[in-house]
């Protein structure tokens, strides 16, 4: 998989869930490929049975993680909720992988996302030669999850209309799909569940109904509690998107990203690090996935356009373009913080200056 630009999670980390599954001998639910307790290491990280090490995909709240694992466990959907940039469809990859070895089972939700992504379509070709079949019969991502036993995922199901998410119903409550045009059903088998998002922004678009409601359990994924957590989290994404885009991560870009942090967590909070300074928010989240890719942008540049080393030149368009989404708010918002906050900081002269010229 060398040549691919970005591996299912599965492909990527099959060395961890092999060496997981060799060594856990803990009670596993039906279908599912590791224990609970497996799954919670390999998304959290820490060691196998015979002391293979484990990565952490995601940094957060141990019992968070314990709670939406349980959750699948049982026969409650799971529903991620929050900000976003907090790593909700990371951590749904990660947890499809760990269970069911197939993270691919996915509806990507939008505005525009029809009934037959949810329960099934047809083959036109098939159904006007041959009729309704099963040969002509196009299965959802979440009707080949039931057929298998996997876990199916369902992104931004806010987004999806509120008359396609009710198709949802009788999935996650009968786990049964009716297949009236064959006359049949398709009964999901032991192992599946379902994993959706939700950004919180989009409350109101299109809100789940309560019979839908009452069939997820929903974990609210927070930002990340401190900065020491954020650049962490940042150092190892920029770590991991360096190796597939073939750029340079290490030690040396540490200053910049606990800048990149520093600015994107004042700027979020409205306040200075020390409390002194009240500053007004920008109308963009600036999430951690946004400081990520500020990050990674700065890398990209100063590796073809530099000495391989980022500083402040490299970051400041990333960091103009993340801030600056409204053109005349948000610019006031960012002159107002470099004049007030980062033109007061000696160490970050070059930082002011190099925005200034963009500015």
């Amino acid at each position: 998989m060398t040549d691919v630009l970005r591996a299912h999670a599965e492909q990527q980390y099959a060395g961890e869930l092999a060496a997981l599954a060799a060594t856990d001998d803990r009670p596993k639910p039906p279908n599912w490929r590791l224990s609970p307790w497996a799954v919670a290491t390999y998304v959290l990280g820490g060691e196998t049975g015979d002391g293979t090490p484990v990565s952490p995909k995601y940094l957060g709240s141990r019992r968070l993680v314990e709670v939406a694992i349980a959750t699948l466990a049982t026969d409650r959907a799971l529903l991620l909720l929050g900000v976003p940039g907090t790593a909700k469809t990371w951590l749904s990859e990660h947890l499809a992988a760990a269970i069911s070895g197939d993270s691919t089972q996915l509806v990507q939700g939008t505005s525009g996302t029809p009934e037959e992504a949810i329960r099934y379509g047809w083959n036109y070709a098939r159904l006007l030669a041959e009729g309704p079949s099963p040969k002509a019969l196009v299965a959802s991502p979440v009707l080949r999850a039931m057929e298998t036993g996997g876990i199916a995922r369902i992104e931004e199901l806010t987004r999806i209309p509120s008359d396609v998410q009710d198709a949802l119903i009788t999935v996650l409550s009968e786990k049964t799909l009716p297949i009236p045009e064959l006359d049949s059903e398709v009964q999901a088998r032991a192992g599946f569940n379902v994993i959706a998002t939700a950004n919180d922004r989009d409350r109101g678009v299109n809100d789940l109904s309560a019979a839908l409601k009452r069939r997820f359990n929903v974990v609210v994924l927070p930002l990340p509690d401190d900065a020491e957590a954020e650049v962490e989290i940042v150092r190892l994404r920029v770590e991991q998107l360096g190796r597939s885009l073939r750029l340079p991560a290490g030690a040396e870009h540490a200053d910049e990203i606990r800048r990149v942090v520093t600015v994107f967590r004042e700027l979020r909070d409205g306040v200075t690090t020390d409390g002194r300074t009240r500053i007004k928010s920008p109308s963009g989240t600036l999430s951690t996935a946004e400081a990520i890719s500020v990050v990674t942008n700065g890398i990209a540049l100063a590796t073809h356009f530099g000495d391989g080393v980022v500083r402040a030149d490299d970051v400041a368009a990333g960091l103009h373009g993340a801030v600056v989404k409204d053109p005349v708010q948000d610019r006031i918002v960012w002159q107002e913080y470099l004049e007030t906050v980062v033109r007061e900081r000696k160490p970050w002269a070059d930082l002011y200056r190099a925005c200034r010229e963009l500015a």
